[in-house]
């Protein structure tokens, strides 16, 4: 008997400290951030801060950003779709994102997803925040069918209740407490691992209308639809941060490490900031309600930290910050003297480098060099490669075929070229962007399925020149670089049509 217990002992023992050896990991995607945004980054070029995110520049300093990251694409949904996957956009059945909740998810059935990932190597996974691409959900007539929906009209035939399919719990995540579409469309609900939590014990399942919405002030900003007659976005994020850390509180009494996949609502439109947020007062603090949200963001990574320092595991968690796309070009925050997107040109939706450039942080004490600064290209689809590596996982030639693994330059182990190029996409406006060692092709696909027959060149830049008037000149027509244009061309529709693997595993 004694022997048994004393064998029971030294295994806890020993699965705790492989427990220990292995960090938890925080993956924060922050939801239209640009790097102007945040007052680390926005130093490396002015002074002039209008809001300071004290936290997210402690995590900057303390660990390493990147000056040269980018989103998949400079809008939302595509992005999700290639971060959650390791593959670039064009990849997806629909390259320019799955915009509606009710649509068909993009993840294909057995795709790696970074929820996959994470708990093929045992870790307690988990998903906060925005899913941002398509799931199942039943039509309310007939739970059998899949309802799907135009998106032409408010979707009033569906069982919002909870998700049939393709939600965090079928990628991956044991975990999930989730907003559909974000702050910003239908369902107006929230969903914890896949079943509908009413916000208030008096909660119905209405139309959410404008007409509603003016009672608590602020409009929508996409269609009306189903949701919780209690909808507040005004509340969405004490919501949703509390939730994180009361995982972090529970989790930390695992033999487990977890990985949290953390997508905050903050800085989406509408702009609704808490009243107060960790005893700290958010709303009517700063120029605008879009900088009030960005203080938002980092009261919520604040609290993030801090669960994580009460628990005694914040020297073993990995936390990797980043963006979906740029910074958003509100006249508010603009007329106060900030610049989302510091010295870049454009915002989010746009093929310039302001509606894709981002912040990436990396932060791990003792284990990634403090104050350190790469000028390296990478992308957010390089996160599950990482992780891979992180966790001492293959990963087959088929899945996440554009990931790199930036665990050598976060480590300061080697001296690696992450990407020899890198493709992004604009948003609304169907363009391709090509970049190789700061040269710069912007394309017009006028026709996805036909994307090298039907296209205009729109725009060369050489972003080696002129930093602070980055895309300023135009050199798509100057006879001397045709060749340069020539070849940016020939790689991007060599490396699509051929359906290569682009990541360094």
């Amino acid at each position: 008997m004694k022997k048994n217990i004393l064998s029971l002992v030294l295994i806890i023992i020993a699965t705790t400290v492989f427990a220990q050896d292995r960090p938890n990991v925080i993956v924060v995607l922050a939801d239209d951030i640009g790097v102007g945004d945040i007052s680390q980054y926005r130093r490396l070029h002015s002074e002039n801060i209008i809001v300071e995110t004290p936290t997210l520049d402690q995590l900057a300093k303390e660990g390493i950003m990147f000056t040269d990251a980018h989103s998949p694409a400079a809008l939302c949904a595509p992005t999700r779709y290639a971060i959650m996957t390791g593959n670039h956009c064009y990849r997806s059945y629909a390259p320019r994102g799955v915009w509606g909740s009710y649509q068909p998810s993009p993840i294909e059935p057995g795709q790696l997803t970074l929820g996959h990932l994470m708990k093929q190597a045992g870790y307690k996974t988990s998903f906060f925040g925005k899913w941002g691409f398509g799931m199942d959900f039943a039509r309310k007539d007939d739970p059998n069918i899949i309802y799907r929906g135009p998106r032409n009209k408010p979707e009033l035939d569906v069982d919002i209740t909870k998700v049939m399919d393709k939600g965090p719990q079928q990628n991956g995540f044991d975990y999930s407490f989730m907003y559909p579409a974000g702050i910003q469309d239908a369902p107006y609900a929230v969903y914890e691992n896949g079943v509908m939590v009413p916000l208030n014990k008096n909660s119905e399942i209405v139309q959410i209308t404008q007409k509603n919405m003016d009672k608590i002030g602020f409009k929508l900003d996409k269609m009306e639809g189903l949701g919780d007659s209690y909808w507040n976005p005004f509340e969405a994020g004490e919501l949703l941060v509390n939730k994180a850390v009361d995982f972090i509180k529970k989790s930390s009494n695992s033999e487990a490490p977890f990985f949290m996949y953390y997508c905050t609502q903050a800085v989406h439109k509408p702009h609704t900031p808490s009243k107060t947020l960790n005893g700290i007062k958010i709303a009517g603090t700063t120029p605008s309600n879009h900088l009030d949200m960005v203080k938002e963001l980092d009261v919520q990574m604040e609290m993030l930290v801090n669960a994580l320092k009460e628990k005694g595991i914040y020297e073993n968690t990995l936390f990797i910050v980043t963006s979906d796309n740029g910074g958003l070009l509100i006249p508010e925050s603009i007329r106060s003297g900030h610049s989302s997107n510091d010295v870049y040109r454009g915002g989010k939706n746009q093929a310039y480098e302001g509606g894709h450039r981002v912040p990436f942080i990396a932060h791990w004490p003792n284990k990634i060099k403090t104050h350190s600064i790469s000028d390296k290209p990478i992308l957010g689809i390089d996160i599950m490669a990482t992780l891979a590596a992180l966790t001492n996982q293959n990963i087959d030639d088929n899945q996440a075929m554009d990931s790199s693994n930036l665990l050598p330059i976060l480590l300061d182990e080697k001296n690696i070229a992450p990407h020899p190029f890198l493709i992004t996409q604009s948003g609304t406006g169907n363009e391709a962007m090509i970049t190789e060692d700061g040269w710069k092709l912007i394309i017009k696909l006028k026709n996805e399925d036909a994307f090298e027959i039907d296209q205009e060149l729109i725009a060369l830049f050489n972003l080696n020149e002129n930093p602070f008037e980055i895309e300023a000149q135009n050199l798509i027509d100057n006879p001397i670089y045709q060749d340069k244009v020539a070849h940016l061309l020939n790689i991007y529709n060599q490396t699509r049509a051929s359906k290569v693997n682009t990541g360094i595993k």
